[in-house]
């Protein structure tokens, strides 16, 4: 079923031509972003070149996306190596191991969640928590290339200078360099294509300066090194492209937290690429076997060179800007990249990583999301503590507790959302059947009846606040004699919260006062009808407020209205 998709059934040769233009232009400007994550996972550098190619292609087959582009992300990067990094030096036969088995078992648990249809798990985390989690992870990366961006020892100064230089062109390229290019009359086409290229000039322009000023050996400017290898050599599951791991079983106990992790991450970050994505042109996303593709396309990449993989930001970006229009695009980059890899590596040797670095700083700093703690700030405190709260943790305590305490305060939020509920009371506005706030509008009560609007469904963690502003309103209104409890907003009553009216009820008949229930919801009702509450109810049961406003209106001798 999911190995011909459906975009290759239904393929149209008219889109054809952009598809492979598109797929050219971007399998030549993701290479340094590819070296550079692959650096900052710990992993050789032909490591992120290595997955950009076949991962690619699986998930180009299996995913459901049309433009996302898949491949090394910072995010999975950085947790990498922060996973791995207490078991083995980075760039070792044994960290390369452990990079495969990590990267293995999280694409086999991605694989699962989408097969079980378990997709829904990915909106565990509210928009506010991921822009937090994005934003200390940001931080953690921008922390771990500050070694490689000030440099060591003798070459301290020109390394520093190297890295000063860079990270001004690309910040500048970053945000300056499209609109001045459009205000002295360029294009708006001509300078997002410059924007999009700069990144490999200034990586071509920082090698050719250590080449022709030999800044390797004299200055002892800190490159690549020797590549070296074909696909799957050296950096394959285990140290060769098909073979097992020879891994503890202790350590697969230590990953196996750390995978479960990284598939949570990736697979939120992906289905909310792909989301966004398919927004933008009116398509659907199916989350499922989104999970299903990256899942695969993890597994593929375990088995050749262990880089983890997802759906990048900047990568989608300009797969978008390049005119793709299908996931062949994708696959021509992975075959483009396939042939400069089967051309030879050795032109990586003399890359200087504060260059890769300032690469890699640079799209972190665009990640650190300052309009959505904001926007969050201005709209919901809870959700921008919650935001900061979760990038301090990522940032102070590591990514696994950060999203942890990320999912902490989503559901804190949520249980203290419910466990206060907006209870207004209601009265008619003159001349209408309309019911509103009495403490928003100029509306008519009666004296002998009180109208309570709860604003969510009824459960053990909010009675107690119902019940509350219940007896309070009755000290405040001793006339009153019927009560209507209007559930128009209300979804579900658990067993407490059904046994807790039931109790009302008893005691307010006890005082000579009755209970009446208004607009109760099919689903409520079935489930009430099976109930203590519903065959003892004082009251009435009425299909509308203002049949229950009408009846209660009747008992008064003189029809007063207050205003």
């Amino acid at each position: 079923m999911y190995f011909v998709p459906e975009w290759l059934k239904n393929y149209q040769r008219v889109n054809l031509q952009v598809d492979v233009t598109a797929g050219l232009l971007v399998s030549v400007l993701v290479i340094p972003q590819s070296l550079a994550y692959a650096l900052l996972a710990g992993l050789p550098a032909q490591a992120g070149l290595y997955a950009s190619i076949f991962p690619v292609i699986v998930y180009a087959f299996f995913g459901s996306s049309m433009r996302q582009a898949v491949g090394p992300v910072a995010i999975t990067a950085i947790m990498t190596a922060s996973v791995l990094g207490p078991l083995a030096p980075q760039g070792s036969g044994a960290y390369i191991a452990l990079a495969a088995a990590l990267c293995f078992f999280s694409g086999l648990l991605t694989l699962l969640f989408g097969l079980l249809r378990i997709g829904f798990l990915s909106q565990l985390l509210s928009r506010p928590v991921i822009s937090g989690f994005i934003t200390g992870s940001a931080l953690l990366i921008i922390q771990s290339q500050l070694r490689l961006l000030l440099g060591n020892g003798g070459d301290r100064p020109v390394t520093l200078s190297m890295s000063l230089l860079a990270c001004a062109a690309l910040l500048f390229n970053r945000f300056a360099l499209e609109r001045l290019i459009v205000r002295f009359g360029g294009s708006l086409d001509l300078g997002r294509a410059l924007v999009r290229v700069m990144p490999l000039l200034v990586l071509a322009t920082g090698t050719l300066v250590v080449v022709g000023l030999g800044l390797d050996g004299a200055n002892g400017v800190d490159v690549v090194g020797s590549v070296g290898g074909s696909v799957g050599s050296g950096v394959g599951f285990g140290g060769g492209a098909l073979a097992a791991p020879n891994i503890h079983f202790s350590t697969l106990q230590q990953l196996s937290g750390p995978a479960l992790v990284l598939a949570f991450v990736g697979s939120v970050q992906n289905i909310t690429m792909a989301q966004a994505l398919a927004v933008q042109r009116n398509e659907r996303v199916d989350v499922n076997r989104e999970m299903v593709g990256l899942g695969l396309a993890n597994m593929a990449a375990s088995v050749f060179g262990g880089m983890p993989v997802g759906g990048g930001l900047s990568r989608s970006a300009v797969n978008v800007a390049a005119g793709a229009v299908t996931p062949l695009a994708s696959v021509i980059t992975a075959l483009s990249t396939l042939v400069l890899v089967l051309v030879g590596l050795d032109w990586m040797a003399r890359v200087p990583l504060a260059v890769l670095a300032s690469v890699i700083v640079v799209a972190a700093i665009s990640m650190v999301d300052i309009r959505t703690f904001r926007e969050s700030w201005n709209y919901d405190r809870a959700d921008a503590l919650a935001l900061t709260g979760t990038a301090l943790g990522v940032f102070l305590a590591g990514i696994q507790s950060g999203l942890a305490l990320g999912v902490g305060f989503s559901l804190v939020t949520l249980l203290l959302r419910a466990s206060t509920p907006h209870i207004a009371v209601l009265g008619r506005i003159e001349g209408t059947e309309h019911f509103r706030n009495v403490e928003r509008h100029g509306v008519q009560t009666l004296p002998n009846g009180l109208f309570l609007r709860v604003d969510e469904s009824l459960f053990f963690g909010n009675m107690n606040a119902v019940e509350s502003r219940l007896t309070m309103e009755l000290e405040q209104h001793r006339e009153v004699t019927d009560v209507v409890l209007i559930m128009s907003a209300v979804n579900r009553i658990d067993t407490t919260a059904m046994q807790i009216l039931t109790d009302v009820n008893r005691e307010m008949l006890l005082r000579g006062m009755r209970l009446h229930l208004a607009e109760v919801k099919g689903p409520v009702q079935d489930r009430l009808l099976r109930s203590p509450l519903w065959t003892e109810l004082s009251g009435d049961i009425y299909q509308s407020v203002n049949a229950a406003f009408e009846a209660i209106a009747g008992r008064l001798p003189a029809q007063e209205f207050h205003i």
